[in-house]
């Protein structure tokens, strides 16, 4: 079973109100671990249960990956393992929010077990590859056997997070992947070969699920992909953005981000 660990609700009113029994499930992206989400948890604490996650490869879970992840990783094996801990703790159904890979995992998750999905909150949400990280993917693709893991990974976050107020971001993402190994980043990297189809499922099929997704304005990779599909899913499915903002909106503007998805979790449920 993958790493986790559980902050309970610690409401500032002497009584617990509906929300603050429902639990909240925190997804973390690629190279990423559950440390990322250090600026939320208090925020969520005070009104949900909340659920920090490691994914498998990456933080306390990277000591499992000799025994346990020796099979070849898809999408739908992550979020069997997300299920597993949510089964194991008895969680019928949570709130999930996850930051750019991690919500990938969240929508695979919602179309397998959509009863276990309260509401996806999507942060720097990944829908289509533009043709940037196309390029991104190929060249990965190509030289993923011949250099350090770590190059690549520094050469991904520039191209997508370059500006100057993207640098936290930057480094936290690549201090986090210094952790990883060799070939546990060569086994994610191969999940970028079924991306494509599974991004356009997600794009063209709309969920019963409120949906709030959470990008920055600079986000130029993915947000203009997010802005079509909340055009098209306009039943269940809500945008916005934060201003002066990269990729990881929840390191690089965490107040608002904080404020933005509670006010949204209190005002739907």
């Amino acid at each position: 079973m993958i790493s986790y660990t559980i902050y309970q609700a610690e409401p500032e009113e002497t009584l617990l109100t509906q929300s603050e029994n429902q639990w909240v499930i925190f997804i973390h992206g690629a190279g990423g671990s559950s440390s990322i989400w250090y600026k939320q948890i208090r925020a969520f604490q005070k009104h949900f249960n909340v659920l920090l996650l490691d994914l498998r490869g990456h933080g306390n879970s990277n000591q499992q990956i000799k025994t346990a992840f020796k099979q070849k990783y898809t999408f739908k094996s992550i979020a069997n393992d997300v299920v597993e801990v949510i089964n194991h703790l008895k969680i019928e159904s949570s709130h999930f929010v996850g930051i750019s890979l991690g919500s990938i995992v969240i929508r695979q998750l919602a179309e397998m077990h959509p009863e276990k999905v309260k509401s996806m909150i999507l942060g720097g949400a990944i829908l289509k590859m533009n043709f940037r990280s196309q390029i991104l993917m190929r060249l990965g693709n190509l030289f993923k056997y011949i250099l350090p893991y770590l190059i690549l990974y520094k050469l991904f976050a520039f191209v997508i997070m370059p500006k100057k107020n993207h640098k936290k971001s930057r480094l936290l993402f690549i201090n986090e992947a210094k952790k990883l190994y060799q070939k546990e980043f060569i086994k994610w990297f191969k999940l970028t070969s079924e991306i494509n189809p599974i991004l356009r499922w997600f794009r063209q099929v709309e969920l019963d699920i409120p949906t709030l997704y959470v990008m920055g304005e600079e986000d130029y990779m993915f947000l203009p992909a997010v802005k079509e599909v909340v055009k098209k899913h306009v039943k269940t499915a809500e945008l916005f953005i934060i201003q002066n903002c990269g990729h990881v909106v929840n390191v690089e503007q965490p107040l608002i981000f904080n404020t933005a998805v509670v006010s949204f979790l209190k005002e739907k449920f």
